[in-house]
């Protein structure tokens, strides 16, 4: 059987630098390349992992890797540092678009224990809940200028999105190649009419960032009910706004994995490891 493979040498070269070394005492890792292959194969087609063809490897080792990367956090500084790497060569855009998108949950991604396992930082809900096309989970994601991602977040599917607004924001946070702190400030941020609340916009402005959100007509009419009390009306530059698209493209990039499409974990930290799996290989592809 002939296997497509996902991960180019230029993307590895990237990559290598970053995995972790080898403990001092005890087992070696096998090896990286080939294991994070694995995982990327079973998201890119969304099979089980019981079905990944033998060239591969171990399923066993793959599956464990990934979930002990996610509770270890190893996947989010494995993506810090990619991200360092391109802030370093000035190639992250920073106006900022921020959006969500519903992926259907399967069946097999139900069952898991109602409460998170101890040790992990695993929801009660597992990020599932139920929303107009059933079973689903919501992912809540930060671009940058070139349609790749910045911060990642999952909740359940029938969350709203300007809650989840804030842990969006919070987790952008770019280190620096030299000295300074991590770059956790966009340019602007753009985002649709959901997140247009007093609360973000007040967050935005607290922080020095230029918000670009359009108002719902409900928002407008309210204000203009109310007169000189309804205040002026927020800036919004439509010229920017036409922008916001890089967001689209960037969720249509992470839809490309079937396995992220349809989501099939029954653990969030598993689902969410995926997507930032799938965004460092975004990024080691520039």
């Amino acid at each position: 059987m002939s296997v497509r493979l996902v991960i180019t040498d230029a993307m590895w070269d990237r990559i290598e630098p970053l995995m972790p070394a080898d403990p001092v005492r005890g087992r070696r890792w096998a090896d990286h390349r080939r294991t994070v292959e694995v995982i990327a194969w079973k998201y890119r087609t969304c099979s089980p992992w019981r079905d990944l063809p033998d060239e591969l490897g171990s399923f066993q080792t793959a599956h464990k890797r990934l979930i002990r990367w996610a509770v270890d956090g190893t996947w989010e500084r494995i993506l810090a540092a990619v991200l360092a790497a391109a802030e370093g060569a000035d190639d992250i855009g920073w106006t900022v678009s921020v959006d969500s998108t519903v992926c259907r949950a399967h069946q097999h991604s139900a069952g898991a224990r109602k409460k998170g396992a101890p040790g992990r930082a695993e929801p009660d809900d597992h990020a599932l809940g139920r929303s107009r096309g059933g079973l689903s989970t919501k992912v809540h994601l930060a671009s940058d200028g070139h349609a790749r991602p910045l911060a990642l977040r999952v909740t359940a599917g029938q969350a709203g999105d300007a809650p989840a607004f804030e842990r969006v924001m919070a987790g952008i946070r770019v280190p620096r190649s030299g000295p300074g702190r991590p770059r956790t400030r966009p340019d602007a941020v753009l985002a649709d009419r959901a997140y247009s609340s007093r609360s973000i916009r007040s967050h935005l402005r607290r922080r020095g960032i230029r918000a670009v959100i359009p108002q719902p007509s409900d928002q407008i009419g309210h204000r203009m009910r109310r007169g000189s009390a309804g205040g002026r009306p927020p800036a919004f530059d439509a010229e920017a706004y036409k922008q916001r698209n890089v967001v689209e493209r960037c969720i249509n990039r992470l839809k490309q994995w079937r396995g992220l499409a349809m989501r099939t974990d029954k653990l969030a930290i598993a689902y969410q490891a995926a997507l930032h799996l799938a965004a460092i290989l975004i990024w080691a592809r520039r």
